[in-house]
């Protein structure tokens, strides 16, 4: 491994293939300041002087700590939802009848898997 000065006068070590190593917390200044700084991860990149290849393992990287740092889910909020009895509809059949108008009927076990799943899925992206 050899050094070479960076232009703020740090010292920085590369490696045999003359790859320059960034210490890691100059890595997590780096991408402090790219969250802050609201452009592409490829302009960024680019006025930071890193390979934008480098840049966005560098970001991946972060992202995964991140998730496996994370609390886990105590469970959502317990919600209510009102159940209507239609006698028009066969026994055992259950409606849904979902804002803007969709209607699904479930009449089956596994049905009501996948209606749970829908349910769960709609109400992640309100």
């Amino acid at each position: 491994m050899t050094d070479m000065q960076s232009s703020d006068g740090a010292i920085l070590k590369t490696d045999e293939r003359g790859r320059v190593r960034t210490p890691a917390e100059r890595r997590e200044s780096l991408l402090n300041e790219f969250e802050r700084s609201g452009l592409s991860a490829v302009k960024f990149a680019a006025l930071a002087g890193i390979k934008y290849q480098t840049f966005a393992a560098w970001a991946a990287r972060r992202r995964k700590s991140a998730v496996a740092k994370a609390p886990a889910a105590v469970g959502d909020p317990m919600r209510w939802l009102e159940a209507v009895v239609d006698q028009a509809n066969p026994p055992g059949a259950l409606v849904l009848q979902l804002p803007g108008g969709a209607r699904a009927e479930v009449s089956d076990e596994k049905q009501a898997v996948l209606a749970a799943m829908l349910v769960k899925a709609l109400a992640r992206s309100c």
